[in-house]
Parts: C-alpha cells; sequence; structure tokens
C-alpha cells in the first residue's frame, strides 16, 4: 500500500487471526499459564468507548503475556439476565431471550473488528440453558452443604411491579422502575450464608497485595467488623415473654448520655403490642412503607411512636428509659433494638429533640479541640468526634476520670460482664446474601414444593430446568405486573422428584449477583458436563489480571470470593481457588462533552457529538444554533454523549481507537474522548506506517550512526515493557512517540534502521496489533508478530558513554557540550569556555570563575 489504509489492512490480520486460531487456548505444561479477564459486559444492544478502552487494556496484556511465553486464556461472555431485558419485552410486546441474544448479535459484531485477542469459541451468555442449568448443580451442591437456606425476611417490596427490589433499586423511597412507594413487607426468601465466612473474607484481604487498596478498604468496611456490647435492658411490667429487650452497641461508653430505647416496627415486641393496639399497629403498616436503605433512612423524617413500656438503665436501676417503635430502625441490623444517646448521634437527636426527650453529653472536645464547640444541650449538633481518643469525659462510665475512648468503653464491656448485664461480643456488619428474585429472566431455583414432602431439591439428572419460552402453545405475558412463572401453569406444575405427586416449582428465580459470581471458573471448561472440570479449573484458575469498574469493587468481589470458597467446599475448585483474582485493576471512564439546547418546554434536549460542529471553542448544529458545552461528562445514553466505536473504525480504523484510549490519560484516571484526539492519534499511526514502509524500500543504505538508534531502541524496550507490566500504558505510549522520532531522524544505516522498525512494531502490537502486523510483514518478521518473542533490552546499551551538560553564565542559560562521562573537569571547562553561546556572553571578558558539576551541569560566572 502507497498509504496507511485500516480498512484494508484490519480485517486481514482478523482473518489470519482467525484462520490460524492464534489466541485459541489450549491447555499445555510446555508453557507458563496466564489468564487474564475483564467483567464481561451486559447485553444491552451496542457496546461504546468506554467497553473500548476497558478490553482494550485486557488485549494489552494478553498480547504480551502471549509473546512472552505464556499460554494465555482471554476469554469472553454477556452477562445476560436481569430486568433490562424484561423491562423491554414489557415495553414493545417482545421476549426477554430474542431482545438478549439478538443484542449479543449485534454486540459481537461490533466487538471482532476491534481486533481483540480473545479465544471466541469459549464464549458464553448467562441465559444460555448449558450454563445455568450448571448454575443451578451448584445451588443443589451448595444447599446439600449447608450454604443455602430459606428463612423469613423482611424485604423492599415493590407493590406495583410485585417484586422484592434490592436496597441499590431503592430509590428515594420509590422503585426504581414502577416509581412506587417500596413498602416493607415480610417473605419467605433463599439466602446464601456468606456472614458465615465473614472473618475469612476479612482476613484474607491482608493478603491481596496486588488489589488496589481503596477496594480492600471497601470491602473491609463492607464486611464491617466491631467490637462491642450485647447486653439487655429489663422491661417494667412487660408483656409476658418480653421481659427483656436485646441491644448491641459498638459504643457502650455513651451509656450514661442514654435517653430513650427504639425498636424495630418489626421487633418482636412490637408486634405483640399492635395486636390490642389499633393506633401502633397503623403506625408500623406505616413505617413498612418506607426504603430499608441507609440513606432512604437518613432521609426519612424521624418519627416514633411512644408505647408507653419503661426499661431500666443497665448501670442504674432506679434510671428508667421510655420504649419507642422507631420508623429509622431495621429488624435484621443488629438485634432490631436501639439505645438513643441524642447528644452522640444526629438521628438520635433529631429524634429526641422532636419528642422533648433528654439530651445529656457523656464527652466534650479534648482540652485544646474545643474550637467552637456548643453543647448538644444548648442547642449545638450531635458531637460525634473523629476518634474515640479525641474526647474527654464528663459523664462517663467511669465518671471524670481521664481517660480515653477506647478504655471507656472496654470499661463499660468489664462493668457489664462482671454484673451478668451483658458481654463483649465481635459482630458484623455483613448479611447474608437473599439471593430471591419474582422475575421471569433469571436462572430458575431448582426446588419444588410439595404439599407431602415440603421443600424438595430437583434431581440433577433433570437440570437444567429451563424458563419457558412458547411452550404448549403458552405464550408468555409480561404486560401484566408481577412473575410471569406464577401465571405459567404448564411450568409450575410438576411432579415431586421424591415422591412422584403433583407440586409445584419454585417461581423465584436467582438474584443475577449469582450468575457473575462464578462465571470465571467456567471460562476454564464451558462445555463440561459438571459446573467446572477439575483439571482445567486446576490448570488455568487462578485469574491472573482481573480488570473492571470501581462500581463493582464491593458486591461483584465479594459474592465471587464467597463463591469461590463455596465451590471449593463442594468439589468444584480447588483450594488454592478460594480468592480467584491474584490482581485486579480498577480501571477510569472514558466521557465526552454533552451538547445541550433548550426545547420549546424548558427541558434540556441532548444533542449527539455528530450533530454538532465544533468552532473556536464553541457548539453549532447544522441550523447555527449554538449549544451549551457541558465538559468530561460520564457517557451516558440519555444524554446522547456516547460514542459509538463502529462509526470510529469506520472513520478512523480500530487501531487509531485503542491506541487513543490508552494514550491520553493514566488507565486508573478517566479520559475524555474527543475528536481532535482521535484525529492526532490517526496521523501518528499512518505516520509510523510511512516510516516502516520507507525503511522497507531502502536497500544497501550505508552504516551511520547505527549505534545510537541501536541504543535508543534498548531504551524503549526497557521502558514500553516497564510501563505494560505496571499498567502504565500512557506511559508505554508516550515512548514509543519518542522512538518513533529518534528512528525518523536518525542517520543510521538500512539493516539498524529494520531492526529498530521490526522491534517498533512488536512494541507496538499490544496496543496497534493490525497496523504492527502489516509493518512486521513489510519489514520480513518470520510468522506473526503476536507470535514473536517480546524483544528483550541489552542492559549494556541502555549504558551512556556521554553525558550532555548545560552551560550557564550568570544564572542564565547560553549553550550546551556532550562529552565523555568520565572526562576531566578541566577539560570540561575548556570545552565549555570555547563554545559560541559562552564566548557571546562572556564578550572578550575572562570569567571570574568556571564551577564544572560532573554529570549535571557548567556554571560560568562573569
Amino acid at each position: 500500500m502507497s498509504r496507511y489504509d485500516p480498512s484494508v489492512i484490519e480485517p486481514k490480520w482478523q482473518a489470519v487471526w482467525e484462520e490460524n486460531e492464534t489466541f485459541r487456548a489450549v491447555r499445555s505444561d510446555d508453557k507458563p499459564k496466564y489468564y487474564v479477564l475483564e467483567m464481561f459486559p451486559y447485553p444491552s444492544g451496542r457496546i461504546h468507548i468506554g467497553h473500548v478502552r476497558n478490553y482494550t487494556m485486557g488485549d494489552v496484556i494478553a498480547r504480551y503475556k502471549q509473546s512472552t511465553g505464556h499460554n494465555v486464556l482471554h476469554p469472553m461472555g454477556f452477562d445476560a439476565f436481569g430486568m433490562p431485558a424484561e423491562n423491554a419485552a414489557m415495553a414493545s410486546g417482545g421476549h426477554p431471550k430474542d431482545w438478549t441474544y439478538s443484542n449479543i448479535d449485534t454486540m459481537v459484531s461490533q466487538m471482532k473488528p476491534l481486533g481483540f485477542g480473545l479465544d471466541w469459541s469459549r464464549m458464553f451468555a448467562t441465559c444460555d440453558p448449558e450454563y445455568y442449568g450448571q448454575q443451578q448443580a451448584l445451588f443443589l451442591d451448595m444447599l446439600k452443604a449447608g450454604l443455602v437456606y430459606r428463612k423469613n425476611a423482611v424485604v423492599n417490596w415493590d407493590p406495583v411491579d410485585m417484586t422484592v427490589l434490592a436496597n441499590e433499586q431503592v430509590i428515594d423511597g420509590k422503585g426504581w422502575r414502577s416509581g412506587a412507594e417500596v413498602e416493607r413487607r415480610e417473605l419467605t426468601q433463599w439466602f446464601f450464608k456468606i456472614s458465615d465466612m465473614s472473618e475469612e473474607l476479612l482476613d484474607a484481604l491482608d493478603g491481596l497485595d496486588d488489589w488496589p487498596a481503596k477496594v480492600k478498604l471497601m470491602q473491609a468496611n463492607w464486611i464491617g467488623k466491631s467490637r462491642g456490647l450485647q447486653f439487655g435492658f429489663s422491661t417494667i411490667d412487660g408483656p409476658e415473654g418480653h421481659d427483656r429487650i436485646e441491644v448491641y452497641t459498638t459504643r457502650p461508653d455513651t451509656l450514661m448520655g442514654a435517653s430513650f430505647v427504639g425498636i424495630s416496627p418489626d421487633h418482636p415486641l412490637a408486634k405483640h403490642l399492635e395486636k390490642d393496639n389499633a393506633e401502633l399497629a397503623a403506625f408500623n403498616a406505616e413505617c413498612r412503607k418506607g426504603g430499608t436503605t441507609e440513606e432512604a433512612l437518613e432521609k426519612a423524617e424521624k418519627r416514633g411512636y411512644d408505647t408507653g413500656l419503661r426499661v431500666r438503665h443497665p448501670f442504674d436501676t432506679a434510671w428508667e428509659l421510655p420504649v419507642y417503635v422507631a420508623n429509622f430502625i431495621l429488624m435484621d441490623y443488629g438485634t432490631g433494638a436501639i439505645f438513643g444517646c441524642p447528644a452522640h448521634d444526629q438521628r438520635d437527636l433529631d429524634f429526641a429533640r422532636k419528642y422533648d426527650l433528654p439530651v445529656k453529653s457523656t464527652f466534650v472536645p479534648a482540652m485544646g479541640e474545643e474550637g467552637t464547640f456548643i453543647p448538644p444541650e444548648d442547642g449545638g449538633p450531635a458531637y460525634v468526634p473523629p476518634k474515640p481518643e479525641t474526647v474527654r469525659y464528663i459523664n462517663g462510665f467511669a465518671g471524670e476520670e481521664a481517660q480515653t475512648g477506647n478504655a471507656a468503653i472496654d470499661a463499660a464491656i468489664d462493668f457489664c460482664e462482671t454484673n451478668g448485664v451483658g458481654h463483649g461480643v465481635t459482630k458484623f456488619r455483613l448479611r447474608d446474601w437473599g439471593l430471591s428474585r419474582q422475575r421471569y429472566w433469571g436462572c430458575p431455583i431448582p426446588v419444588v414444593h410439595c404439599d407431602a414432602c415440603g421443600v424438595v431439591p430437583e434431581k440433577q439428572e433433570n437440570l437444567p430446568i429451563a424458563l419457558p419460552y412458547d411452550e404448549d402453545g403458552t405464550p408468555i405475558d409480561f404486560g401484566v405486573p408481577g412473575n410471569p412463572l406464577d401465571r405459567h401453569p404448564s411450568w409450575r406444575n410438576c411432579q415431586c422428584p421424591s415422591c412422584g405427586q403433583p407440586a409445584k416449582r419454585e417461581t423465584d428465580t436467582m438474584d443475577t449477583f449469582v450468575d457473575s459470581s462464578w462465571y470465571f471458573a467456567r471460562f476454564t471448561a464451558p462445555r463440561a458436563d459438571t459446573p467446572t472440570d477439575m483439571a482445567d479449573a486446576e490448570y488455568w484458575m487462578n485469574v491472573d489480571q482481573y480488570i473492571g469498574g470501581i462500581e463493582h469493587a464491593i458486591l461483584h468481589l465479594l459474592y465471587s470470593r464467597f463463591f469461590a470458597r463455596a465451590m471449593h467446599i463442594t468439589g468444584h475448585l480447588p483450594e488454592k481457588c478460594k480468592e480467584p483474582f491474584n490482581a485486579l485493576f480498577t480501571q477510569g471512564m472514558v466521557t465526552h462533552a454533552i451538547y445541550q439546547t433548550k426545547g420549546a418546554d424548558g427541558r434540556p434536549v441532548y444533542h449527539y457529538p455528530e450533530d454538532v460542529e465544533l468552532r473556536e471553542g464553541k457548539g453549532f448544529l447544522k441550523d447555527g444554533t449554538e449549544v451549551a458545552i457541558i465538559p468530561s461528562a460520564k457517557m451516558s445514553k440519555s444524554k446522547n454523549n456516547v460514542v459509538d466505536p463502529v462509526a470510529i473504525i469506520q472513520q478512523y480504523g480500530a487501531d487509531t481507537a485503542r491506541w487513543f484510549v490508552l494514550s491520553d490519560s493514566p488507565p486508573e484516571r478517566d479520559v475524555e474522548w474527543t475528536a481532535s484526539g482521535a484525529e492526532a492519534a490517526a496521523r501518528h499511526l499512518g505516520r509510523v506506517y510511512r516510516i516502516a514502509a520507507e525503511v522497507a524500500e531502502a536497500e544497501n543504505a550505508p552504516t551511520g550512526d547505527d549505534e545510537a538508534l541501536l541504543r535508543e531502541m534498548h531504551k524503549a524496550i526497557h521502558d514500553v515493557t516497564l510501563g505494560v507490566e505496571s499498567f502504565g500504558f500512557n506511559a508505554s505510549i508516550a515512548r514509543l512517540y519518542a522512538f518513533t522520532n529518534a528512528l525518523s531522524k536518525s542517520k543510521a544505516g538500512s539493516d539498524a534502521k529494520r531492526q529498530a522498525a521490526k522491534t517498533l512494531a512488536q512494541l507496538m502490537s499490544p496496543m496497534t496489533p493490525h497496523l504492527s502486523e502489516e509493518i512486521w510483514a513489510l519489514l520480513g518478521g518470520e510468522g506473526l508478530v503476536a507470535n514473536a518473542p517480546w524483544p528483550v533490552a541489552d542492559p549494556a546499551m541502555m549504558v551512556e558513554d556521554t553525558v550532555t551538560l548545560p552551560i550557564q553564565v550568570n544564572g542564565k542559560r547560553r549553550d550546551e557540550i556532550t562529552v565523555p562521562k568520565d572526562m576531566d573537569k578541566a577539560e570540561v571547562e575548556k570545552l565549555a569556555l570555547a563554545t559560541d553561546g559562552v564566548k557571546r556572553a562572556l564578550d572578550g571578558a575572562a570569567p571570574k570563575k568556571v564551577i564544572v558539576v560532573p554529570g549535571r551541569i557548567v556554571n560560568v560566572v562573569a
């Protein structure tokens, strides 16, 4: 080709890779394995440039490791169950299955032209019966091992969609899709016993050396280990069976400031009292309509109902406290009961002021830290110190003795244990994982409900329990709220696997987090007749490098860590896989400006980037209307600021897209996609091709400055390798720019230039694989550059024999000299004074002083 044409180059090399099965992963004892995995995508319909950045990062690592002699597993799949597909079916009258698989086809057709080195033969979607059938097998094994159980639980219930919602799906107390006021409802649900592993999951974080510290901290906080006091308030003339109200607190040092006891509307005592109290029953029912997230509870108006009951304070039995039912206390947090210390908790203070309850400080800021402190008793806010030890006790358990907060906490626990009031316990914030969802488009829970036998696990040989599609001519009706599986009698009605009598299937499906909590293990043997093949799992696991967004730092990663342990317990993974991801990298987002105008109704109207022309920092539509520009915004379909990779490939080529998303910012930070940046990347790649073509055409050029070019080449090998291995892709690309310039300007002979150009192709190949293959072939490289051994830097070639010294005259730089590193100071001084710049500055005068700093600078004092 006379010029760089990605529309010709890229399909050609993709066909070659496919024909040669270049990236097909096969077990081999001859090479060390390397498993790189990006968090797999949801098939929403189209990929955007953010996907390109994520998968390009993984592809760079995978291609680099293949070049360094590793046997690489780099798979791709789709996290395909979930509400969006069901919502689309409701909106269009179609079926989630058809919508999902159509989207998968579209996304694969978008991804393949990007040249990712993926083993496409391992691809699966979590909605494939072959996949979720094995997930059902895992569920049954975990049920047998006691890792799954069923219990009544208070959940978020959407009365319009008639389904349980996760806390994250409750927004301002309303269902995220229906907008209906969410209710608290008690339902029988399925749970994974993740809380039993709280201590292990927390302790194991210390061994994850190649995880970001912020992710480990987020997980530690979510698991939430705390040392506190479990004790009981004795009720005064309480109803039978309710002589104590159990409470857990991490701050027993504030008990001397207690002014009330609060219990959840779902507390057994509240339920007992509401039987004979219609007013309380109505209050409790109203409370159950609120959301259960911490955010929802924090925002809600604090409301209470005085039960009329009183309890005795554990430190002073003559001290009585009122008992309130409060709307901000959940039954599944702690014991479902708290003591309120208004002086040191803003929520308790708001409550106390509303119901005219006493406020009494236990401590105040330490001496010298008071600042503008106003005691809560005098109208100030609740005083919550950053650390317990930064306070001075004025009403503490030990009176006014000088003691730190931690000492006061220990003293309170010791007193309660000595007097039989309570005991010190360690608790965890992590709760068991509720996996039941009242939806169709999810993995069916493989159990049967039989009147005679109870809850019966399905037989393994009957798996998969597949979702009904249009069996027996009974279509699925998605236009009616609720779970369609409840309305499908030919699927729901079955025979009991135990006694053979008529029974009903479980119509709840699994939380979609389950689907993504073990897919990494399935990739090791995606066609196995069991969840995993132990030989393949032993060979390929663990994932050596996992890549994904920080938004998955808690739940997905925590659930995956639990699942790996559960799979080990049930015999599906070796013990070494209890921590499935050896290294984790969380990448930044790709952002783009938002272009908006105002519609006739005053609401914003968003415009696609291709519809906006930029002139002198301003944006205009084709009709001349100026648009407002909001820079560096997260890409969002609703704001029309997404960039379609297909359009970029058509205009510039896949390698340009890959190069730009890696070059402009460190990968852990956000990068803004700009048309000018893409154009600059395309121009550079075109320049690289021209340089390589010139080198290929040059023959028998005499040896020139070969050593200088080869030194640059070895420095580039070292720096690019270091950048790739440390996820400093932008630093690697900056070094490649410099190496390209050095090759372009070099006066070296044709052999040295050819060697340097081939090395440039190798170093660029993880980022721009198509262009690199073309240059490699152009220069006579053997085989594919994808399979060529990674170049190794020669340390001797990186040692500089000379050094360039700047020369200053009276503090101003006037010239520079390049001299041997070990040149004598006197000789350096002579050369410096002989330069034109210094001669002009001295203008014939003799210098007063010359100071030579070896290897750094020459200072001349005139």
